[in-house]
């Protein structure tokens, strides 16, 4: 075992002393050493209850023979950081988490991790970590917040989002804000539409390092408590067998996951994060590969923001592995590979999937024959942009109108709410991007701005920065290579024709290649808006969105 590099023989009686110090036992230090990765904070809602969480990891690597250790992580709160300067360090706290898990795994001797993450950019960053390193690892996160109850619907954060949108257009008043502002999140857990936490979370149980459940039994229920106990249980079983990450995280593995992203409607944002985990486990993936996916896999669900529906109706109707028996009956997922539960665990029904108000449509009858996800091409993103196809209203799959340009999104936000925007506008947002911004921001504030005032359905945004997985509408982001790279979307003037046809996987401006070139000449990359601290360096080492945005 790697734990006995600390633990065992005569020369490791200084670091036997340091653990008794710390109350653990000689029989503790004669078994595995499970390092369990906790992202607990008093700041973010998602994370608020993962004491609870980590402490039932604990027990079930007790029970199963064990002695776990825990250890904390960063993350950030999408939610609170977005629409200012602190959602610049949103992407980048990826690469943090990475590192920070590789280094306390490494210098500890960990034979196996148990990773207990929740929202955003936590549970890619401590996948990423366990591939990289490549021991057993399994995760378990801290599952879904209910939605709530405002204007007698069911409301979740994307709401309150469009309603400062609704009230800056006059469409709604005080009081209607405030209660879809004290009632959207109800609790712990994180936010309750298919999100990109969420999202993330249900492809880490497609991809087989989460056990069934994690994607979807909300934080609130004993379920989720219980999914603790076995994930601590299955770590050892794991070790046992010297079952390792890239034994599970692997090509077909990955391709299981693009296959329910597509299904589900993930936010946008999971193209980033599985280029990402893919890199990390030496697997060759480009953004073309998700419009083959697209091409052949339905869409079932459409969770919010692109329906009514939330994640405890995801898990009423039989969760993640309904989704995969649905999309196994085509062939399109392989049932068969090893995950965290053992060989060919995954796709078990569960669920009532094709049942009245179910989230979940069989596959005979789809939302749609493609995948909620498209990546686009053109003259303005030669490298690839994304976009949530199952999130756009059918009239707006394609379009085309006037560019409106702007160089932040701060900026663009201010001449949204400033009625400057009309129908038939296409809104650019650039400067934005993995160098450019820095840290590629989420575009929640523009997005829920145009759908809280009922432009959604009218106008169209295009961006070299990245968008939430809350945003709905024609919400084009990763726009590559990014305007401060030398992408021509740092060409694109005022007026300019912009074609977006999401169908067939296009988007290009109306100018002419000769106008580019001449544009070209004129143009001066700006200088960067952070030279120091971690995001400098950040802006030094980021690649393009369409390799993931990892670093060098």
């Amino acid at each position: 075992m790697t734990s006995h590099q600390v633990t065992k023989g005569i020369e490791r009686a200084p670091m036997r002393s340091l653990f008794y110090a710390m109350g653990y036992t000689k029989e503790e230090l004669e078994r595995p050493l499970i390092g369990v990765v906790s992202a607990h904070s008093d700041i973010v809602p998602g994370h608020f209850h993962l004491e609870k969480i980590v402490e039932a990891v604990k027990a079930g690597v007790r029970s199963a023979g064990g002695t776990p250790a825990m250890f904390p992580s960063i993350g950030v709160c999408d939610g609170i950081a977005m629409g200012h300067h602190g959602m610049k360090f949103s992407l980048a706290s990826r690469e943090l988490i990475a590192d920070s898990v590789e280094t306390m795994a490494l210098a500890h001797c960990f034979d196996g991790l148990v990773l207990v993450p929740n929202c955003d950019k936590i549970v890619p960053g401590m996948v990423m970590a366990a591939v990289r390193l490549n021991i057993p690892a399994v995760v378990c996160s801290g599952g879904p917040m209910m939605s709530g109850t405002a204007g007698g619907k069911e409301v979740s954060l994307s709401n309150v989002f469009e309603a400062v949108g609704a009230r800056k257009a006059g469409l709604i008043d005080d009081a209607q804000l405030e209660e879809c502002e004290q009632e959207a999140c109800p609790g712990c857990g994180s936010c309750a539409g298919m999100y990109t936490a969420n999202s993330m979370n249900c492809l880490c149980e497609a991809i087989g390092i989460a056990l069934p459940g994690n994607g979807t039994i909300p934080a609130v229920y004993g379920a989720r408590l219980r999914l603790a106990k076995h994930s601590g249980q299955a770590i050892m079983n794991l070790v046992e067998k010297n079952i390792r990450a890239r034994d599970i995280v692997n090509e077909k593995s990955i391709g299981n996951a693009i296959a329910c992203d597509m299904a589900l409607g993930c936010s946008s944002n999971s193209v980033l994060h599985l280029l990402a985990i893919a890199s990390e486990a030496g697997v060759k993936l480009d953004l073309s590969v998700f419009n083959e996916y697209s091409e052949r896999v339905p869409n079932l669900c459409h969770l919010a923001p692109a329906g009514d529906a939330h994640m405890q109706d995801l898990h009423r109707a039989g969760g993640v592995q309904a989704v995969m028996a649905e999309l196994a009956k085509k062939g399109l997922v392989d049932l068969s590979l090893v995950t965290v539960a053992g060989s060919g665990s995954s796709g078990g029904s569960g669920g009532m999937c094709g049942s009245a108000g179910s989230a979940i449509r069989p596959i005979e009858r789809p939302y749609s024959e493609t995948g909620g996800l498209a990546v686009l091409w053109g003259n303005i993103a030669e490298e690839g942009c994304v976009v949530k196809r199952s999130a756009v209203a059918p009239e707006m799959l394609v379009h085309s109108g006037p560019a409106r340009v702007f160089d932040s999104e701060d900026d663009a936000i201010g001449a949204i709410f400033g009625g400057k925007i009309k129908d038939g506008d296409v809104v650019v947002i650039r400067y934005e991007g993995p160098r450019g911004g820095p840290g590629m921001r989420e575009m929640l504030g523009p997005t829920s701005a145009l759908a809280g005032m009922k432009l959604d359905k009218k106008v169209a945004l295009v961006t070299d920065g990245r968008f939430s997985g809350a945003s709905r509408g024609a919400s084009i982001g990763h726009i590559s290579p990014e305007a401060m790279s030398g992408g021509k979307i740092g060409l694109i003037e005022n007026g300019d024709t912009i074609d977006i046809d999401i169908p067939n996987f296009r988007i290009n401006a109306r100018v002419a290649e000769e106008e580019f070139a001449e544009r070209k000449k004129k143009y001066t990359v700006p200088e960067p808006r952070v030279k120091t601290g971690w995001l400098g360096r950040y802006a030094n080492l980021v690649t393009s969105a369409n390799t993931g945005a990892v670093l060098k």
